[in-house]
C-alpha cells in the first residue's frame, strides 16, 4: 500500500513549483613548473566577465525527462576534467567545497561545487585544453591576475586546503614525477607551503615514511649537479 501511495505522490509532483537554482562545478588545477605552483585559467569568451580569466569549469548536466537526474557531481567534475585538459587518469581530483553567495553569478542564482586537481608536471606537456574557451594558459596560482565571479575566493580556498593536508597527507606525490628525489619531494613541500624545510629535518620525515612503506626505492638514479642521486616511488596499494 505504502509503495502504491508513494508511486501515487511522485506521479502528481510537481518540481517546478519549488526554486530550481542552477548548479556548477568550478575547477581548480594545480601543477608545479620551475618550483611554481601554477594554476590553469580559461578566458571567458561569452559575457558575463568576457574577456577575463576564470576558473574551468560548467554546468551540471540534469536530465531533461521525469526519471532522468542527469550526472552526479563527481562525474561532472570528472567530464569537466577531461574537457579542459584531455587527461582521463593520473590525475587527483578531490571535491573542495561550495560555494553558493546569492549574487555570485549576475546570469541567475548558481550554486558552485568546486573541486581541485593536482597534475603531475610530466603530464602538463599532454594538457590539452577545450575548444569552448578563448585562451588557457597556466598562471601563477598566489598571484593570479584578476578572476571572474568569486573564483579567487574558490581559487584562495584550495590553496589553503593543500598547504592544510600537505603534511599529514599523501598529496604530495600528486605533484612530484613518478619517480622523485628526496630533495625534489622537499620541493614540492617549500613550494605548497611558501616556506623552507630544513633538509635534516625533511630527510629524517622521508626515512620514516620509507620505513612506513610509504615511499619505496626505484631503479635508477636521477642526475644532480653535485652527483647521482637515489630516486623513489610513492608504493600504491
Amino acid at each position: 500500500m505504502s509503495g502504491t501511495s508513494e508511486k501515487r505522490f511522485l506521479a502528481r509532483y510537481r518540481a517546478e513549483a519549488f526554486p530550481r537554482p542552477s548548479v556548477a562545478v568550478d575547477l581548480v588545477i594545480l601543477t608545479i613548473v620551475d618550483c611554481e605552483l601554477r594554476v590553469l585559467l580559461v578566458e571567458r569568451k561569452e559575457h558575463p566577465f568576457r574577456g577575463e580569466w576564470a576558473l574551468p569549469g560548467g554546468f551540471l548536466r540534469v536530465g531533461a525527462k521525469r526519471g532522468d537526474f542527469g550526472e552526479d557531481l563527481d562525474a561532472a567534475a570528472e567530464r569537466e576534467l577531461r574537457e579542459e585538459t584531455g587527461l582521463s587518469s593520473g590525475v587527483y581530483l578531490e571535491q573542495l567545497y561550495t560555494f553558493g553567495k546569492a549574487n555570485r553569478d549576475p546570469r541567475t542564482r548558481v550554486l558552485s561545487v568546486a573541486h581541485y586537481a593536482l597534475v603531475r608536471p610530466d603530464l602538463v606537456p599532454l594538457v590539452r585544453p577545450g575548444g569552448d574557451v578563448g585562451e588557457v594558459a597556466w598562471h601563477e596560482a598566489r598571484r593570479p591576475p584578476r578572476l571572474a565571479f568569486d573564483h579567487r575566493e574558490i581559487l584562495q580556498t584550495a590553496l589553503a586546503r593543500i598547504r592544510g593536508k600537505i603534511d599529514y597527507t599523501d598529496i604530495a606525490f600528486e605533484l612530484v614525477p613518478p619517480t622523485f628525489t628526496i630533495q625534489e619531494l622537499r620541493a614540492v613541500h617549500e613550494v605548497v607551503k611558501g616556506a623552507h624545510q630544513d633538509p635534516g629535518n625533511f630527510r629524517k620525515r622521508f626515512e620514516r615514511m620509507v620505513e612506513d612503506g610509504l615511499i619505496e626505492r626505484a631503479p635508477g638514479k636521477r642526475l644532480t649537479a653535485s652527483k647521482p642521486a637515489r630516486v623513489y616511488r610513492f608504493r600504491r596499494e
